[in-house]
Formats: structure tokens, sequence, C-alpha cells
């Protein structure tokens, strides 16, 4: 197994971005993996829909990956814009759904993939702290940690 000094993941939000300086800051930090944890991979964002996305990742030789079974559901987004009671409810209960099978298989691969490769967890919000990604990336850091490994 070859390690890149690039290894490890980080967060990306596309929120107010336009996809060519988007991309160039992702060769930048030197991301070989796109991970879309957004349950739908759609955006009225242009350049940030599925389709359109891989294809400009894949200009830039960024591989993509949509993990829908990591995605938010809608009935769950707005505690992440509100207050800090109605975030910490909705942080506990998409971490709840992190528990099926499915996304636990996910975080599995996605945190052996960090181990080689830089990856870059997608969705739409800016600030980080803001979106289940923080969630996600709280999780892959748990696998990550050395403690973990034993």
């Amino acid at each position: 197994m070859t390690v890149t000094q690039t290894a490890g993941v980080l967060g990306v939000g596309y929120e107010g971005r336009e996809i060519v300086n988007f991309v160039a800051d992702l060769v930048e930090r030197q991301v070989s993996r796109l991970v879309d944890v957004r349950l739908t991979p759609i955006s009225r964002k242009r350049g940030f829909s599925k389709t359109a996305l891989r294809t400009a990742l894949a200009e830039a030789g960024i591989a993509y990956d949509h993990r829908r079974e990591l995605g938010n559901p809608k009935d769950n987004r707005a505690g992440f814009g509100g207050s800090e009671a109605e975030l910490e409810r909705a942080k506990a209960a998409y971490t709840d759904l992190l528990t099926s099978d499915g996304a636990q298989a996910s975080l599995d691969e996605l945190g052996d993939l960090a181990r080689t490769e830089r990856i870059a967890l997608l969705c739409f919000e800016a600030d980080e702290r803001r979106c289940h990604r923080d969630v996600v990336l709280g999780e892959l850091a748990r696998r990550l940690s050395p403690a973990a490994r034993r």
C-alpha cells in the first residue's frame, strides 16, 4: 500500500463558489477524490450537479464518488441552520442515521481510502459546522485515529 503525503480527509462546501475556481482549489489542495455526501446530487448552481461535477473533476484528474447513504434527509436540514439547540438536535438525529449498515460500510470504506489518498467531502453549505458533513468528518476522524486502528 502506497501512502501519499497528502492522504487524509477534508470538507468542502460549494456555496458561493464557481465550478472552475472550486476545482482549481481542490487541485491546489491535492485532492484525489471528491466524495459527494448530498442525498440528491443536484444543484441549481451551474456545474455542481452530479454529471457536470463528475466531468469537471475528471478533467482535473479527480475521482468522483457519490455516497447517497451519507446524505442528510430533507426533514432534518432546517435544524442545521437554526439555533444552537436546533443544530445539536439535527446533528444528533443525523448521527443516529449513520448507524445503518449502509452508512457504516460507507464510512469504513472512506476511512480506508483516506489512509492512502486525500479525499474531500462535498456538500453545499460553506460553514462546515452548519452542515452534516461535519458529523461525517468526525466519524471519519475516529476511524483514522491511531487508537481506532489497534
